[in-house]
Formats: C-alpha cells, sequence, structure tokens
C-alpha cells in the first residue's frame, strides 16, 4: 500500500509524516536518519486517532530528528578519485587508482585502498568494483560477528536466523517475520563493534518485535552500551 502524507501541530512545530497501513495489530513510528517521519498503522485504523498517537509522541519524535541532525551535513556524493577517502572497519584509507589491461579488481594494502580498473576515468566501474569488493567484505564480517553475537546467554534458544546483506535506504537493519536478518551494506564501513550492535539489535527483536519497555530492557541486558555504539555509529557515517 502507498503511504500518504499527513501533518500535526504541536505547540509551535508541524510535524510531517508519511502513514503506512500494513498487516499490523499497533501503531508504530520510525523516525528516520533523513529526518523523514513513518507512521505504520493497521489497516483499519481511523486517521484522528492516528493523529493523536503522533501529537502525544512529539516530544520524542523532534528529539530523534534534533539527535540525527547533529549529524548533517551528509557525506557529499563519491567522485572515486586517488586521494579521496573512503572508511572500512571505522578506518579511513585513501583511494589509490590504477589503470590496467587486465582483471580489474580492489585491494586494502598499505593503508591504501587500490582500484585497479580499465579506464581511470569510468565513475561508474570504480563505483562498481568498490561495491562489489565493499559486499564480499560484509559477507564474510558479519557472518562472523552475528555468530559471535548469538552466542550470549539470552539468546541460547535461538538458532542462527539467515542473514542478508544490501543496500538499506533508511535503516541499518531489519528482520522479517520469517526471522531472517537484513544488514544494510554500509555497515561494513563502521567499527566492529558498531555492527555488533545493529546484530544485536535485530537479535533481540526475535525475541520482542515491538519497540516496547520490554525490548529495550532486554537491549540494555545483553548490551549495556548500546546507545554509545549508536552514537558513534551515527556520526562516523554521514
Amino acid at each position: 500500500m502507498t503511504p500518504t502524507r499527513h501533518t500535526v501541530e504541536w505547540g509551535n512545530k508541524v510535524i510531517e509524516f508519511s502513514l503506512l497501513r500494513t498487516d499490523r495489530k499497533r501503531v508504530a513510528i520510525e523516525v528516520n536518519p533523513d529526518l523523514s517521519v513513518l507512521v505504520k498503522v493497521p489497516t483499519t485504523a481511523e486517521l484522528e486517532p492516528v493523529l493523536g498517537v503522533v501529537r502525544k509522541k512529539a516530544r520524542w519524535i523532534l528529539r530523534q530528528q534534533r539527535y540525527f541532525g547533529q549529524f548533517a551535513p551528509r557525506t557529499p556524493p563519491r567522485r572515486f578519485v586517488s586521494g579521496e577517502t573512503h572508511l572500512y572497519a571505522g578506518r579511513r584509507y585513501r583511494l589509490k587508482v590504477h589503470t590496467v589491461d587486465g582483471a580489474q579488481f580492489v585491494k586494502l594494502a598499505g593503508g591504501y585502498l587500490h582500484v585497479y580498473c580499465r579506464y581511470a576515468g569510468a565513475l561508474d566501474a570504480k563505483r562498481q568494483l568498490l561495491e562489489d569488493w565493499y559486499l564480499q567484505q560484509a559477507v564474510r564480517v558479519m557472518q562472523q560477528r552475528l555468530e559471535t553475537c548469538i552466542d550470549h546467554r539470552v539468546f541460547r534458544d535461538l538458532a542462527l536466523p539467515p542473514m542478508s546483506i544490501r543496500r538499506l535506504r533508511k535503516r541499518w537493519g531489519s528482520c522479517t517475520k520469517s526471522g531472517r536478518v537484513l544488514l544494510n551494506l554500509d555497515l561494513i564501513r563502521a567499527p566492529r563493534n558498531c555492527i555488533d550492535y545493529v546484530i544485536t539489535h535485530e537479535l533481540c527483536h526475535l525475541l520482542v518485535p515491538e519497540h516496547s519497555s520490554a525490548f529495550f530492557r532486554l537491549l540494555d541486558r545483553v548490551q549495556p552500551d548500546w546507545l554509545e555504539r549508536k552514537t558513534r555509529l551515527e556520526a562516523l557515517l554521514v
């Protein structure tokens, strides 16, 4: 179902949000890093009660928007030229672009990300090479971190869930109704403890689906410093 746009007033503030009707039982409000607000509601929910819920949560919504707003401006578009810095595992590496006649590939060596391509000026080709390299690293690293994180005693009754890695436009991770954990490819640019935060967050959702007080009590128990990790993640990947 296509989201619809709505607004509510709270004091002298106007909160804009997208309303999405889904097969769910409760209203859920998400504030994304781009400051957009998504409100998910049951398919049969009346609009006025939903607007009331948004007004009730207005203080929290504005606080979340201020939190994400402190990390602006976002990273400018990448040009994939020698000397440009790119993140991997929480560190910044300078790019070195090499023109080759043979195989095209990316290699991390000597403190540089080396991109070997046939046409040094081909932006799309360099972007894809680097994207493919990031994905290769992400599959290896994130599987290792998933196996490490689920080893916590709280998750002893959980089977190792299947994992997928893809570009998620507004989330670091999520989990499906079938129990599959989805992770944002961009996480491979972050430190391992930030990756562990996102994975642990999703594993907690396999036990407590909603962002309820019970969920945050569980997250606090498993990872007491999760908020510091979350803040570092948001500050780094801008």
